[in-house]
């Protein structure tokens, strides 16, 4: 054999190894994913900050690069999104409800991109997904804490806009209020923002006038009404019991990592598609669930947190569902 052969069978088995040991880097050296959000609101709204929070947390486990713009004006949203497109984002996630046929259309001109947005309509082959917090779960679960906490029988309610993302938690929430305590009457009233806490709180004081006594805060700005007032207000999406420890009594949570962390394993794996990430919101998927109690553990009556608990088990279950009602809520105190 002579030494140009041997020569020429190491350089092959050379090549032969690296390409191996190349297929076999940890995955944190293999590239990112880079995600772009684009939020119409703050990143402290209760509702994107949930997404923002699990975003944040594959960024912190060195899974993506992260870009986010907040507070972008319907009108600008199109702009800003074929900007991060232009900027190589694989992954675009943000809430469209407001810009629906734009973001489509977007959509629609880079079908290699991948799009997760809050939406109130269907997803779009072949790349665009919409979620949404279907949280009615909890909701429900804290309006048996609500019912069995009201003294004067009257809850008020502040929302954003009537649209079913927020109709379906104040309902599934004055059906549990109703089931355990069905003397109970409701105060509703919409601010028509997403996030004007002064107009929230002057809302919720006028309940308060008229004999509420347990708030449901949907919007920032009950709470601290509730607060003043020393009457008890119950959380939404996020928990706030530690900045109001005598007032916030429950929450429904929503968790946006299980839809995040679903849809960064598609785009990554290359099968991202379009789909209905609703689903990912509910309790078996930990999408979502009731808050701990926490300051007023042992204030609520021992027979409502026994019913929370059994109820909470029957979800859980598969042996229990909540309505899923989009109808918009009214006013039933007299």
């Amino acid at each position: 054999m002579s030494v140009r052969s041997v020569l020429s069978r190491r350089q092959v088995m050379t090549a032969v190894a690296a390409l191996a040991a190349a297929s076999t880097l940890p995955a944190q050296a293999q590239a990112k994913i880079k995600v772009a959000a684009i939020y119409t609101v703050p990143f402290e709204q209760q509702w994107v900050s949930r997404i923002h929070k699990a975003l944040k947390a594959a960024e912190a486990r060195g899974e993506i690069e992260y870009k986010a713009s907040e507070n972008v004006a319907n009108a600008d949203y199109e702009r800003v999104m074929r900007e991060y497109i232009a900027a190589g984002n694989q992954l675009i996630v943000g809430e469209v409800f407001g810009v629906e046929a734009a973001a489509r259309k977007v959509a629609k001109d880079f079908p290699k991109t991948s799009f997760l947005m809050g939406s109130s309509g269907k997803p779009q082959a072949p790349n665009f997904s919409v979620f949404d917090n279907f949280i009615q779960e909890p909701a429900y679960l804290s309006g048996l804490v609500a019912g069995g906490m009201t003294k004067s029988h009257k809850i008020g309610m502040v929302g954003g806009f009537p649209i079913p993302e927020v109709n379906r938690l104040m309902n599934a929430f004055m059906a549990g209020a109703k089931e355990v305590n069905p003397k109970v009457e409701f105060s509703v009233s919409f601010i028509n923002s997403w996030f004007d806490p002064p107009k929230a709180k002057e809302a919720t004081f006028a309940m308060i006038d008229q004999g509420a006594d347990v708030l449901y805060a949907e919007r920032f700005g009950v709470s601290d009404a509730a607060k003043e007032k020393g009457k008890l207000a119950i959380g939404n999406v996020i928990n706030t019991q530690d900045k109001y420890p005598d007032t916030v009594v429950a929450s429904a949570l929503w968790h946006m990592e299980p839809s995040i962390d679903r849809a960064l394993k598609l785009v990554k794996d290359g099968k991202f598609s379009a789909e209905d990430y609703g689903p990912y919101s509910m309790m078996k998927y930990k999408g979502s669930e009731l808050a701990p109690l926490g300051t007023f553990e042992k204030k609520v009556p021992a027979e409502v947190v026994a019913k929370v608990k059994a109820r909470e088990a029957d979800i859980l279950a598969g042996k229990f569902t909540v309505k899923v009602d989009d109808s918009q809520p009214k006013s039933s105190a007299k």
